[in-house]
């Protein structure tokens, strides 16, 4: 809750808060404030608020209590006057902010100030209309009410941040006009600016996104561009801070960032060159604050669909390489190797694409080694400084992540078959080797830890790492890797080692719980040694002090591992046997008692929260985040396992069976499910193609259907048509009707039309020979009687033919007239069949 809003008579009350009584006032403050108020000219108002201006510093209390609303007054009246404007702001910029000058203050007075410009801050943005009026004297673009305006807001925004900002957000074009100020070609203010949109957007996700969406990306990546990028001034650290502000766990503003493209544009930000030699402190901060906005954008608590999207961003732009050059290069300070190798951890963790880049890249050493292996040798070096081993460690854990093709090449050079014989060259296997077998405890414990993540969820690997074998002196046989741990384990304190008495202890006791969990095949190899099991009762039996309850909680882990996933094949170390030997030693509640020290220490609480290693100092690196998550899955099933009887037991092995015997069937049903599916997927493709056929065959019937629609349309018009003409003609109406016209009947009208000009033709032939005849019979002048008789004959037969001729003239004509219709009608067939 904020304090109640302080009247100026509590102000006059508290003379001591600024440093001096009110008797030392100066007697003219209220005069100044009096000329301010009732003058007429504004040549004394403005005179008067100099004078103020002048007073502010020393006498913050006396001006801000009695000035103050007439200041605001003047910035509503005397707007015109951009002078007194700026005397105006500069005063109350003086009254609120507690950003003095060191030999301005009093000694041990800084608490009072704090308390003094906050009560005068909440004063002021009381009514929210001067924060309005503040925002609107932004858009002037005079240097001398901009700069002091500018100066003012972030005063009060440092002073009542969640306040001012509700304000601001509900100010209509509030946040736009504060962007303006990015764009202002005076520097000095666009740097305040900058500055004021850090104390802004602090904690306020929806004032982020508008800022973000008012283009806020591209113009701050153009500023550090301009100023140099990281070799850049404060200016760059400023952009960066302001950077941080808009994308920490704000997912809305990450999306827009990666979607704008502007991951892209970081990657000159990491070019640096050969010589990496005296740096600068502004460049170390620069270029940490760089690597911190990587690391946002790709941080483990991001939604993993977002954090994935960003690491393919990074990849594919080169930044991922261009991580890796710095990774591998000579000079580098210290500080900003180690986030280097933060950053890319998180860049590269649970994205294969980058995992397999990262274990492609070589150290430009001679011979050139893996980066892996680089990074491996530093974190089991005890001479190399705590942060940046924790830093390897992280990177190590990062690139095994759901990562299982790389943690079968770590595993694979601990193997027999792919060892060097020849010495030439230091493999992975061989430095985590050297590291868990060290007397330093901590690379003891990073080994350990570093190799329980090549074996984290990977069944398959548990089992191959069974056949690492050891050589551990002269003479002696070769031991198991698993045999050698639990050697160790066994000795204690027996060895003289430099750290934490029990940090080698608890990190070996969680590479064999990860070991042993899920893997019956190893906790059978574990049982095999007689010496374990006394040991592990031995351990959780004592009562020792504090420090080693870690020690007692693991021991009694890794005993309930070896009872919960045993698979009954040595009859001395059976379920029922190991637990027998639990009451009888422990005590089955002294055992659950045990089990839970693990849960209970603060350290496990801590390495729950993130997966990044981080501890204060050395003694306190005791737990790895991934194991924490094994221990929440194991602790309730070993605490049944530990309560149940042999009965049920043995059901719970006959449950096992049966659910083997189902799964088997389940599994067989799936195949034949899945097969069945397949075909069925099959069909419906078939289905979905004869559908689409069969429409496309309806559409084309369906067009069809409509154009036969069409021609009979046509074709009865024309029907009727012919009709009409032929209507004088009876006879020949009836059988030259439209709808009963056949093709056959047109064809045997045209033979028949054929026919009768043939006719016509041999009657006229037949009557020429006649006429032909006559002609001569005439031209002989044979009139005797029996010519005159032939050729009154002749010529009665002339006139009969030439009759008949006549009448088969005048049928031809007809039948030539009913030829042009038919062919008219057959024409029209053919342009039926034609748009048929």
């Amino acid at each position: 809750m904020w304090p109640a809003p302080v009247s100026w008579g509590q102000c006059r009350q508290r003379p001591e808060e600024g440093g001096r009584s009110m008797g030392s006032q100066p007697a003219g403050i209220q005069k100044l404030c009096d000329r301010v108020a009732s003058s007429t000219l504004l040549d004394d108002r403005r005179d008067a608020v100099r004078a103020l201006k002048s007073l502010s510093k020393k006498y913050r209390l006396e001006v801000g209590s009695q000035a103050m609303d007439h200041l605001i007054q003047v910035l509503q009246t005397d707007r015109s006057d951009s002078e007194i404007i700026g005397y105006a702001l500069d005063t109350l910029y003086n009254v609120i902010s507690n950003d003095l000058e060191e030999e301005e203050q009093e000694e041990n007075s800084q608490k009072q100030v704090d308390d003094l410009g906050s009560r005068f801050t909440e004063v002021f943005i009381k009514q929210s209309e001067n924060i309005t009026l503040l925002l609107t004297l932004l858009e002037e673009f005079d240097f001398h009410v901009r700069w002091p305006g500018v100066k003012l807001l972030t005063s009060l925004l440092k002073q009542q941040g969640p306040q001012l900002q509700q304000i601001i957000l509900v100010s209509p074009m509030g946040v736009s006009r504060l962007m303006d100020l990015l764009a202002d070609s005076r520097e000095v203010i666009r740097n305040d600016g900058v500055l004021l949109l850090q104390q802004l957007t602090k904690s306020n996700a929806a004032i982020q996104k508008i800022v973000a969406f008012e283009n806020a990306f591209e113009r701050l990546l153009d500023i550090i561009t301009e100023e140099g990028n990281s070799d850049g001034g404060i200016v760059v650290e400023d952009c960066l801070l302001l950077l941080q502000n808009l994308l920490k766990n704000n997912n809305s503003n990450q999306n827009f960032f990666k979607e704008g493209s502007y991951i892209q544009r970081m990657k000159p930000w990491f070019e640096v060159g050969d010589d990496n030699c005296g740096w600068s402190a502004q460049k170390v901060t620069n270029l940490h604050l760089m690597l911190q906005l990587v690391r946002v954008l790709v941080s483990p608590t991001n939604p993993p669909g977002a954090t994935s999207s960003c690491q393919k961003a990074m990849s594919n732009c080169g930044l991922l390489q261009q991580l890796c050059t710095i990774l591998m290069a000579t000079g580098v300070p210290a500080d900003i190797l180690t986030e280097t190798i933060n950053t890319v951890s998180e860049v590269i963790r649970g994205c294969q694409m980058n995992q397999d880049y990262f274990a492609s890249v070589y150290a430009p050493s001679n011979p050139p080694r893996p980066a892996i292996v680089v990074l491996l040798m530093s974190m089991v070096n005890e001479r190399q400084p705590f942060v940046l081993r924790c830093a390897v460690l992280y990177c190590f854990q990062c690139f095994l992540y759901k990562n299982q093709k790389g943690q079968g090449e770590i595993v694979s050079t601990l193997l027999p078959s792919t060892i060097d014989a020849t010495g030439n060259s230091v493999s992975a296997g061989q430095l985590l080797c050297g590291g868990l077998f060290s007397t330093d405890s901590l690379s003891n414990w990073c080994a350990a830890v570093a190799l329980a993540h090549a074996l984290q969820e990977n069944a398959i690997l548990k089992e191959q790492l069974l056949r690492v074998q050891l050589a551990t002196s002269i003479g002696n046989p070769p031991v198991s890797l698993l045999q050698q741990c639990t050697n160790i384990l066994s000795q204690g304190d027996k060895i003289d080692r430099r750290g934490s008495k029990v940090q080698t202890r608890v990190g070996l006791l969680m590479l064999l719980c990860t070991w042993l969990s899920s893997c019956p095949i190893a906790v059978t190899h574990f049982l095999h040694n007689p010496a374990n099991i006394p040991f592990l009762t031995g351990q959780i039996a004592e009562n020792l002090g504090e420090e080693e309850h870690l020690v007692q909680g693991l021991s009694a882990l890794l005993l309930g591992i070896s009872i919960y996933y045993n698979d009954n094949s040595l009859e001395n170390y059976s379920k029922e046997k190991l637990k027998q030997l639990i009451e009888k030693r422990i005590g089955k509640e002294n055992f659950i008692e045990k089990l839970g020290f693990i849960s209970k220490h603060e350290l496990y609480s801590r390495a729950g929260q993130k997966p990044q290693p981080s501890f204060s100092s050395p003694d306190h690196m005791m737990f790895d985040h991934e194991f924490t998550k094994l221990v929440k899955e194991l602790e309730g099933v070993i605490t049944k396992a530990i309560y149940k009887s042999s009965e049920e037991d043995k059901k719970e092995e006959e449950v096992k069976k049966t659910l083997e015997q189902h799964d088997n069937i389940v599994t067989h049903y799936k195949q034949v499910i899945r097969e069945q599916d397949q075909q069925l997927e099959e069909l419906k493709q078939q289905v979905n193609s004869l559908k689409s056929q069969n429409e496309q065959l309806q559409a084309t019937l369906t067009q069809q259907v409509s154009q036969i629609q069409q021609h009979k349309d046509q074709y009865n018009l024309l029907k009727v048509q012919l009709g009409k003409d032929t209507q004088h003609n009876s006879s020949h109406s009836d059988t030259l009707q439209m709808n009963g016209i056949q093709p056959e009947e047109i064809s045997k009208l045209r033979e028949e039309v054929k026919e009768w000009k043939n006719k016509h033709d041999l009657l006229q032939g037949q009557l020429r020979e006649k006429d032909s005849v006559i002609e001569k019979l005439v031209s002989n002048y044979c009139f005797c009687d029996y010519c005159q008789n032939e050729v009154k004959a002749l010529s009665e037969e002339k006139a009969a033919l030439k009759q008949q001729l006549d009448s088969s003239s005048s049928t031809v004509a007809i039948l030539q007239d009913e030829k042009s219709k038919l062919q008219m009608i057959s024409w029209c067939f053919w342009l039926i069949r034609i748009r048929k």
